[in-house]
Parts: structure tokens; C-alpha cells; sequence
């Protein structure tokens, strides 16, 4: 999730466990508990891109990290507030669930979050749910600024940190069963298709939860394609991309290269624009992909030495939206 969300849904996290005992104080430590795995963004301002990749939600999002961190959260609360009336217990059952909060819902965007780090390098991801949905959103957002405004004991407190988590928790569950119809009708389309797979993936498209990207493919390469939770025909028009491995040899063993497969984790195509070797991580979705089936994907690295790949994940996102490509979204999530 972004980190507007994250904030939000931890200070209503944070007001929940305290209410009316603790004060606005409980959405402060909610709002940093919940921010907390996130201190991983700073690894940025040393490692270079390909490193920053796998660095985020590594380590900082494993069950190791959080069980180190949350005792000295819960030390650092219990003696910053003395004289108090709250158990210690309290505190770590407070932090405990804010931060495994953060970790899995991390889990249910594509990024991956790497639960195990430093044991195992598997990134674990549900596909479930758009990085910044504001159907998720919204509705912790509109809680934490309520509680903000709303004084200490406020009766109607208590209905606003209650709004914005079980609204978000009703919207993901949502998501999920969302996840669970196109996953099983993208099945069925395979293999009516006939379409050569040994690996699949399913997201969702930008910003909502009823179109979703879908890549089927192997070693050669994937097909791509795009399914609405309100299709009623089971097909799938696909657009292949071949992987090109081949272009990839030269540079294959560097270092770079390396990270940027197991990051990809296989979903991976090689291009070359002009003098330049370009790698996809198809994961990330198309460039508009819903209004021209060829486009780019949005997640492209530039393989050359003098290139600026700082912004990769965010620089093909929202690339070529305007209102016909908006409208475009719109006509396709109505369905075929």
C-alpha cells in the first residue's frame, strides 16, 4: 500500500486499542508503527536502482525484522510515557499488530514483500489489490481526519476508527473474491486458448479492482491481455511479446542483469530501442495497455551504463493517460 494508507489505517489501529485512555497520542504511535517497515525507502539515497529493487519490502517487511523492532517500539512508548496505567503486554500486542498489519497488507500488491529475508529471497504477493486504490483508501483517510478534528471524548470517536477499518477490510475482502473469479476464469480461457504457459499472473489494472492485467507464458515469451470482472464472453484477445533471452546474453552475467530477473521473478522480456537494451518486468503492467494492446510495459530498465532508471517502477505508470485513454478504461471495464 502507499503510505498516505498505511498512516491512516495505523491511526485508526492506534485508536481502536486505546480510545479514550490514551488520547490523539494513539494515532501518533499508530500512524509511526505503521510507517515503520517503510524505513527502507532511505536505502535509496546509497544503493543504486537494481539494489533498491530487491531492498525494498526486503528485510524491513520480514517477520524477523518486525519481531527485533517491535519490543524496542513497545520500550521506547512504555517509557516515553510514564507515569501510565498500560501494561507493557498492551504494548507489544498494540505494535505487534500494526506492523505484521503493514506486512500483510503489502502482501496483496504485486511488488512483493519478502516475509522470510534474510533465510529466503521468495517474495510473497496476492495479486489482489491495486498499490493505490482509493477504494481502499478512502475511507481510512476520511476516518484519521476525523479523529483528528473530533476532541478526546468525543462519543462519536469510537464510529470513526470503526468506519475506516472494517470499510477497508469489507473493500479487500471484495478485492479477493474478485481475485479468486477472474483467476479461475483466466484458467478456463488457457486452456480453451490453447496457450502455452508454464507461468500466470494476475492483476489488477490501475487505480481499481475490476479490470485485470493477465500474462501467460514461458521461457519464449508471454501473452498479455486484459479481463473485466464483468466479461461475459470466456476469451481473452492476448498480444504475444517473445522474451528475447538472446539479446540479454551479452550482459547476463553482470551483476545488475541478475538482480533485475529475481526481481522479475521469470515475468521478464527483452527489447532493444535503437543502441539500447531495454528490460520489461511485465509484472508492473502496459502503458495503457487497455486502449493499444502493443504498448510498452510500464516497468523498463535501461540497460546502459550512463542511464537514469531511478524512477523505473513509477515511470511508465501514468505514462499516455489522458481523457481518451481514461475513457478508454472505462468502456473496457464494462466488459466485452
Amino acid at each position: 500500500m502507499d503510505s498516505l494508507t498505511h498512516i491512516a489505517v495505523g491511526a485508526c489501529v492506534g485508536e481502536a486499542f486505546f480510545e479514550k485512555g490514551f488520547g490523539k497520542k494513539a494515532l501518533f504511535w499508530g500512524a509511526l508503527a505503521q510507517s515503520i517497515p517503510d524505513v527502507d525507502f532511505f536505502a535509496g539515497l546509497w544503493l543504486d536502482t537494481s539494489e533498491n529493487l530487491l531492498a525494498h519490502r526486503g528485510f524491513t517487511h520480514s517477520i524477523l525484522f518486525a519481531l527485533l523492532v517491535i519490543p524496542g517500539l513497545s520500550l521506547a512508548a512504555d517509557r516515553i510515557h510514564r507515569p501510565h496505567d498500560i501494561m507493557f503486554k498492551k504494548w507489544l500486542l498494540f505494535f505487534s499488530a500494526e506492523v505484521f498489519l503493514h506486512l500483510l497488507l503489502d502482501g496483496f500488491n504485486n511488488y512483493g514483500v519478502g516475509w522470510f529475508e534474510p533465510f529466503s529471497h521468495h517474495r510473497f504477493s496476492f495479486n489482489a489489490i491495486y498499490v493505490a486504490d482509493f477504494f481502499f483508501s478512502i475511507w481510512a483517510g476520511i476516518a484519521f481526519l476525523m479523529l483528528l478534528i473530533l476532541k478526546r471524548y468525543h462519543p462519536r470517536r469510537k464510529f470513526w476508527w470503526k468506519f475506516g477499518l472494517f470499510l477497508p477490510l469489507i473493500y479487500i475482502c471484495y478485492c479477493t473474491f474478485n481475485k479468486i473469479i477472474i483467476t479461475n476464469d483466466v484458467k478456463d480461457i488457457l486452456r480453451k486458448q490453447s496457450i502455452p504457459h508454464t507461468r500466470y499472473f494476475t492483476t489488477p489494472a490501475p487505480l481499481q479492482n475490476w479490470l485485470w492485467f493477465v500474462v501467460a507464458g514461458n521461457d519464449s515469451g508471454y501473452y498479455v491481455g486484459y479481463r473485466s470482472v464483468f466479461d461475459s464472453k470466456k476469451q481473452i484477445s492476448f498480444q504475444y511479446f517473445p522474451r528475447n533471452d538472446a539479446l540479454l546474453e551479452p550482459a547476463r552475467e553482470e551483476e545488475e542483469t541478475q538482480r533485475l530477473i529475481r526481481f522479475s521473478q521469470q515475468f521478464y522480456t527483452v527489447e532493444q530501442w535503437n543502441d539500447t537494451l531495454v528490460f520489461n518486468d511485465l509484472r508492473f503492467g502496459q502503458v495503457v495497455g487497455w486502449s493499444d494492446p502493443k504498448e510498452k510495459f510500464a516497468f523498463h530498465f535501461f540497460l546502459k551504463p550512463e542511464a537514469d532508471n531511478q524512477l523505473v517502477v513509477q515511470r511508465g505508470r501514468f505514462a499516455k493517460w489522458n481523457k481518451e485513454s481514461v475513457k478508454a478504461l472505462f468502456r473496457r471495464i464494462r466488459g466485452n
